[in-house]
């Protein structure tokens, strides 16, 4: 490793400002942190490195490196985490260093992993060899790795008392609409993980949302993935309030889309003049995405878990955020009005501040109280996505703008190469709110539905994940025959 002295601080003579050179490790190590070899900003390749500050005044005199991600950590609450796993894992090793205080993992990431690199054959020819059908294999693959990286990030996780130091694994994307197996296979894959600090993966659609609920009260972590758009307390308040006005009593369980939607055919066939009247307000219902549901199904989990002490079930919330901006900006596009295209690259950042300040919202009052009492900790916003998809927008624009307490930040290799080379820490996700919700009003008021933009981003994003999944049980076929293995 080559350590190269960039700045000497006048002012701070015990430290000085270094970059630990990743070029001259081993290959796999330096792909780690940039898999394109190309800079955001050009088409020439790039020297991947870290710029870390170098002190010497720690206990025991040895120099202690220290990069934005442990600032970032430190100084406002934040945790970087990183999103991508291949073999060897110990490549992860200098990135725990640098301040990386998590893993996710997902279909794409292992699909990628597993059929680009020979680092899995061995295990792979034995799996094959010893009976294993080819998912079955894909799963010990899987597992292995999970475990190894849990070992890996296992100190922080006791350093915090089980609130950080977590790697994600997700269920077969093929239960997206599978309430009960979802259950099944969570339980299955945290009894064969058996590490403490595993995230259980499950998507936020419809159908599992009940299975949250019912893995958190089985104890177990989860990090809730596949979340597009934002669930806006105040307007389901506000639609409760109108339906309990046409006499319909409506327990919480009907709040989901497919059973609501009944109750509100009954209304509209009873008492449509008045429905008519209010469109805009049971219109939010339909743009509720599912933030808040995410929410209530922790909640109702921990309530239901019957523990008496709720420590070590945590859970994050993955709320994806560029695909939303990707997504929303094809839209203004077609509108094409000035106020439309000024609009652009802000609809995912403005949504996630609102996500945060209905965040601020569920975690306080009585009923979370009751559980901080029995140690329940916060669910978590987790931000996913945060590579830019658009190369005329800054390459932190996910990251930066969305830096608050409490919160996780997953990077993949572009956006964590950016942050740590000219990233800046602040506290901004909560900084100007009121510029938040006018926003995403002026969106609203152009035409840009959120219902749509929640719902076709997550049938995006599955059909994404399983399209990925199939692609990888091809690739290992594949690779049983290269290896000349017998197929199953």
């Amino acid at each position: 490793m080559t350590v190269a002295v960039l700045v000497a601080p006048a002012a701070d003579v015990h430290s000085v400002l270094c970059c630990v050179d990743l070029s001259k490790r081993p290959a796999a190590s330096r792909n780690l942190l940039s898999s394109s070899k190309l800079s955001l900003r050009s088409n020439l390749p790039v020297r991947v490195s870290l710029v870390v500050r170098c002190s010497k005044v720690d206990g025991n005199g040895s120099s202690v490196k220290r990069t934005t991600l442990h600032d970032l950590y430190e100084m406002e609450g934040q945790s970087p985490w990183y999103d991508n796993l291949c073999r060897p894992v110990t490549d992860l090793i200098p990135l725990i260093e640098s301040g990386v205080r998590g893993v996710t993992s997902n279909p794409a990431i292992f699909q990628k992993a597993i059929s680009t690199s020979s680092a899995y054959n061995d295990q792979f020819r034995e799996l094959v060899q010893s009976g294993k059908d080819i998912e079955s294999a894909y799963w010990e693959l899987v597992v292995k790795d999970i475990q190894d990286a849990c070992k890996l990030f296992e100190p922080i996780y006791d350093q915090t008392d089980g609130a950080d130091g977590y790697v994600s694994v997700e269920v077969s994307p093929k239960l997206a609409d599978d309430t009960e197996n979802t259950i099944e296979a969570a339980k299955w894959l945290h009894q064969w993980v058996d590490r403490p600090n595993v995230y259980i993966k499950i998507p936020a659609t419809a159908p599992c949302i009940p299975s949250i609920k019912e893995v958190i009260a089985r104890g177990i972590s989860v990090n809730v993935t596949l979340i597009f758009s934002l669930a806006r307390y105040e307007a389901l308040m506000l639609t409760w309030m109108v339906l309990r006005h046409l006499g319909s009593v409506i327990s919480r369980e009907y709040l989901g889309l497919h059973r609501l939607w009944g109750v509100l055919m009954y209304q509209v066939a009873s008492t449509g003049a008045y429905i008519l009247s209010h469109a805009r307000i049971l219109q939010l219902i339909f743009s509720l995405a599912r933030y808040e549901a995410v929410i209530d199904a922790y909640l109702d989990g921990l309530e239901a878990s019957g523990l008496s002490d709720l420590s070590r079930v945590t859970s994050v919330a993955s709320f994806f955020v560029s695909r939303v901006d990707t997504l929303v900006d094809k839209l203004l596009e077609k509108i094409g009005t000035p106020e439309a295209l000024d609009l652009r690259g802000k609809a995912a950042n403005a949504q996630a501040a609102l996500a945060y300040q209905l965040y601020q919202k569920k975690f306080s009052g009585p009923r979370w109280e009751a559980l901080v009492k029995k140690g329940a900790k916060k669910q978590r916003l987790l931000w996913a996505s945060t590579s830019v998809k658009n190369p005329a927008y800054p390459d932190t624009l996910y990251v930066a703008p969305l830096i608050g307490p409490d919160t996780v930040s997953t990077m993949p290799d572009q956006a964590l190469q950016a942050f740590v080379d000219h990233g800046k820490v602040a506290r901004t996700i909560d900084s100007n709110v009121s510029e938040a919700e006018g926003i995403y009003s002026a969106l609203e008021k152009l035409g840009i539905d959120w219902s749509y933009v929640g719902s076709q981003l997550e049938l995006e994003g599955v059909d994404s994940f399983k399209k990925s999944f199939d692609s990888l049980l091809d690739s290992l076929q594949e690779k049983a025959n290269s290896l000349k293995l017998v197929s199953m």
